[in-house]
C-alpha cells in the first residue's frame, strides 16, 4: 500500500509563500504521475495542479495560475507546491494524489484518475 504523506501547511498572511512536500512511501513513486487538490469546508474537492511522471508536463488550475508551481523531486520520492502571493480563498485542506502510470508525460486533473491519497495539510491564509 502506498502512503502519501503531505507537509508544510500552516497559518499565514496574504501575500505570504508556503511550500507544501507530499513524500511518498513507495520507491517507486518516480512512476507516478501526482496531483495536488483542496478542500475547503463546504466545498467540493478541487484540482489545483498536477505533473507528470517525468515532471516535464503540468496543469494549473486557472486561480493559482503564475502563483502555485508544482515540481518533483524522483530521487526523494517527493513531489513539492509552491505557493505564492497567498490570498485568503486560498484557505483549505490541500491533499496530494498519485497514480501508477506507464506514460512519463500524461497527467491527470480528475479525482477519480488518482489511487492514491494523503490526509493533507491545513493551509490558512489570513487577512
Amino acid at each position: 500500500q502506498v502512503q502519501l504523506v503531505e507537509s508544510g501547511g500552516e497559518l499565514v498572511q496574504t501575500g505570504d509563500s508556503l511550500r507544501l512536500s507530499c513524500a511518498t512511501s513507495d520507491r517507486t513513486a518516480s512512476n507516478y504521475a501526482m496531483g495536488w487538490f483542496r478542500q475547503a469546508p463546504v466545498k467540493e474537492r478541487e484540482l489545483v495542479a498536477c505533473i507528470s511522471w517525468s515532471g516535464n508536463s503540468t496543469y494549473y488550475v486557472d486561480s493559482v495560475k503564475g502563483r502555485f508551481t508544482i515540481s518533483r523531486d524522483n530521487a526523494k520520492n517527493t513531489v513539492y507546491l509552491q505557493m505564492d502571493s497567498l490570498k485568503p480563498e486560498d484557505t483549505a485542506v490541500y491533499l496530494c494524489a498519485g497514480r501508477r502510470v506507464s506514460s512519463r508525460s500524461a497527467y491527470y486533473r480528475e479525482t477519480y484518475q488518482y489511487h492514491y491519497w494523503g490526509q493533507g495539510t491545513q493551509v490558512t491564509v489570513s487577512s
